[in-house]
């Protein structure tokens, strides 16, 4: 029958450093990760270049400030 503990004349099995352990399980984290958020998705290069260059607008739009007065109006008559 099968046996939780190894033989008394055997050593047990070298268990692997804390440290190893840790870096191996955070690389297959960030593997899942970027799966994950590339899934369904052909070119993620030009997804990620659409990403920054919308970041880049949004970012020149807050730091122009308010747009002038004397812009164009809508009215409704």
């Amino acid at each position: 029958m099968g046996m939780c503990f190894p033989c008394p004349g055997e050593s047990a099995p070298p268990s692997p450093n804390l440290e190893e352990k840790r870096a191996k399980l955070a690389e297959a984290a960030e593997r899942r990760q970027k799966e994950a958020a590339s899934r369904g998705i052909l070119n993620v290069q030009s997804v990620e270049e659409k990403r920054k260059k919308k970041e880049k607008i949004e970012k020149q739009i807050a730091t122009s400030g308010p747009p002038p007065e004397g812009g164009l109006r809508w009215t409704v008559s």
